[in-house]
């Protein structure tokens, strides 16, 4: 039986797993957001009681 050969199919499989721990994430992370985010202030915000009309 054929699949029961792991030669061509174990390379196969070492090499693809090279190139998506590789070549991909490189890609991925070459990305960059178009707005980068800020830190909030510290400062509490006033709140205020709503009073119900009932």
């Amino acid at each position: 039986m054929p699949q029961l050969n792991p030669n061509p199919w174990f390379a196969i499989l070492v090499f693809s797993w090279i190139i998506f721990l590789t070549v991909i994430p490189t890609k991925i992370l070459n990305h960059t957001t178009p707005n980068e985010p800020t830190l909030m202030s510290e400062e509490k915000h006033k709140t205020e009681p709503w009073n119900w009309p009932w």
